[in-house]
């Protein structure tokens, strides 16, 4: 049985304005690094932190706040001085543990295609819960499995009739690019940014039957925008990109579940995109519902990355550049 997450707080004492800053990093990007890769939550308002996460992580991601706000008073931090803390905090040998013990609980997704299953403590424990809940949160970053997975256990669902239709939804936002320019209505524009649940509903069911189920409305791949005012019965639905939503869009979102419902909201905390200094959906919603029955929350980590090993190095070889940059 999964555990739910929990916040420990903690006040970091003495106060002072010069070490909290050291601590968090330019742009909280100390904090940024912990959280992925912990697969935590961390807030604060000045002194005072919150880390948001499974019992476990979460108590070890305070301890190692504590840890940096003392080594604050005798150096300057930078990511590479955050990360080296991370390994001698033997968050790892943690975090490895979990996942020999996630074998136990292994919940298969039994597709006509073939049969999909989880990898390690937090996929095993994220499918787990989209079984037992009807609203689940899926926060970690980019090549986890959140949206494949999610996709996975939607197609199961449609497949054994447990739901009528799908309704896979992202919020119309622009990552450095302008939509304006490109020919077409919304739904067009904002096409190619639905491509991955395109990829992976094509791989699970089939190009010609995805194309059958959407012609007939079985499958609607939609813009958020397009959820205002609707009520979704007897359907899974899937918020990818979750955290370029703002705290009114996702609420709107999260009000139009229906009876007979599932939905899975996926996104990565670190990587907005939405302009400064506007506050993450995603980010505001795990501080609300956190503590409210029939929610699941599922906090991925960096460990949990199953693209193409390349991918791993080349993410590591652009972080070690990222911080000899600014240690220059």
């Amino acid at each position: 049985m999964a555990a739910s997450p929990v916040t420990v707080e903690l006040s970091l004492a003495p106060a002072d304005n010069l070490r909290l800053a050291n601590l968090c990093g330019q742009f909280d990007e100390h904090l940024r690094l912990m959280e992925q890769r912990l697969g935590v939550e961390i807030n604060n308002r000045g002194a005072r932190f919150n880390v948001i996460g499974d019992p476990q992580t979460a108590q070890a991601g305070a301890e190692v706040l504590r840890d940096l706000y003392r080594a604050t008073a005798k150096e300057t931090l930078n990511p590479a001085r955050v990360h080296l803390h991370l390994q001698a905090s033997g968050v790892d040998r943690l975090l490895a543990q979990q996942d020999a013990q996630a074998d136990e609980d292994e919940t298969p997704l039994h597709l006509k295609r073939g049969v999909i299953r989880g990898r390690g403590a937090n996929q095993l424990r994220y499918l787990r819960n989209i079984r037992t809940h009807d609203l689940n949160f899926g926060i970690g970053p980019a090549g986890t499995g959140k949206t494949y997975l999610a996709v996975a256990a939607a197609c199961e669902a449609l497949e054994t009739e447990r739901v009528r239709r799908l309704v896979l939804v992202r919020p119309a936002v622009e990552a450095g690019e302008r939509l304006g320019f490109l020919p077409g209505d919304l739904a067009q524009k904002i096409d190619p940014y639905l491509r991955p649940m395109y990829d992976a509903l094509y791989e699970m069911l089939g190009f010609e039957k995805v194309a059958k189920l959407m012609e007939r409305n079985v499958i609607e791949v939609a813009p958020l925008a397009y959820m205002r005012g609707r009520t979704l019965n007897d359907a899974f639905v899937i918020l990818d990109e979750a955290q370029n939503t703002t705290s009114e869009q996702m609420k709107m979102f999260l009000t139009r579940i229906g009876f007979g419902s599932t939905a899975v909201v996926n996104g990565d905390v670190t990587q907005t995109d939405l302009p400064h200094p506007r506050q993450s959906g995603l980010r505001h919603v795990i501080e609300i519902l956190q503590d409210v029955k029939g929610i699941s929350f599922t906090f991925f980590t960096a460990r949990d990355v199953v693209r193409h090993p390349l991918v791993q190095r080349i993410v590591e070889a652009y972080d070690a550049s990222e911080s000899s940059r600014k240690d220059r």
